[in-house]
């Protein structure tokens, strides 16, 4: 059985990351045109490292949760089985990897990482950045940024990820708000090749209406539930 789960800022809400569009999220607090464009990063670099600098301190006090846990426990049964699970993820944490996730694409990129906009090497990041950090590869100085794709930009890995969900015997959305594309396109890619598609949520999101299932709840309740039946039955 090939399944394909997207998560969203749902699943590690309950590990203390903030979301980002619910009432109290990230947006709610900061422009977003300021802290996450290639024109905010171009006006005022400075405020833009800082504000990533910030997650990125914040990011190792966080612990993944029993959905992170359970997705890793699908991961390692289904292969055991000849399956498998391709785990798309617009988080940019790094709890699915701690939890032992390891067939992972992050579409939005990752926090824990920076590259250099001169020579577009990547690297693995836990420090602060600024204006003034040098690329370890080319020494450009003022030319790195987080590795995260800012809106605008397109994002990573897109041909991947459609042959793995027009490829899937079922698709599920976890934690997503339905509203950021192409991520929200996703579920209508499965539809069109006739693939069952579950959403799990706390609360049905904005394509809740294109899932052929649907389980409502906090994401460590329904997730580990939705991964023993679905491993029961595959």
């Amino acid at each position: 059985m090939r399944i394909v789960v997207l998560t969203g800022s749902g699943v590690s809400a309950e590990s203390g990351v903030a979301t980002f569009r619910d009432r109290n999220g990230v947006w709610a607090k900061y422009d977003w045109r300021r802290a996450a464009t290639p024109e905010g990063f171009a006006a005022d670099p400075a405020f833009v490292h800082a504000f990533y600098n910030e997650r990125r301190r914040a990011l190792p006090a966080v612990r993944p949760n029993a959905a992170h846990y359970a997705l890793a426990k699908l991961e390692k049964e289904l292969a055991a089985r000849g399956g498998s699970l391709t785990l798309v993820t617009q988080n940019v944490d790094d709890l699915h990897e701690r939890a032992g996730s390891k067939n992972l694409i992050h579409m939005h990129g990752e926090l824990m990482k920076a590259r250099c906009g001169a020579c577009y090497s990547v690297h693995p990041w836990k420090d602060e950045l600024s204006i003034e950090t040098r690329c370890p590869v080319c020494d450009h100085a003022g030319a790195m940024r987080p590795h995260v794709v800012w809106f605008g930009e397109i994002p990573m890995a897109l041909d991947a990820i459609y042959e793995a969900v027009t490829s899937a015997d079922l698709f599920a959305a976890i934690g997503t708000s339905g509203a950021v594309y192409p991520a929200a396109g996703l579920v209508g890619e499965a539809r069109a090749m006739n693939i069952p598609c579950t959403e799990l949520n706390l609360e049905p999101s904005e394509n809740a209406w294109l899932f052929t299932d649907s389980r409502y709840g906090p994401a460590t309740k329904i997730v580990p539930r939705w991964v023993e039946e679905t491993l029961n039955g595959a």
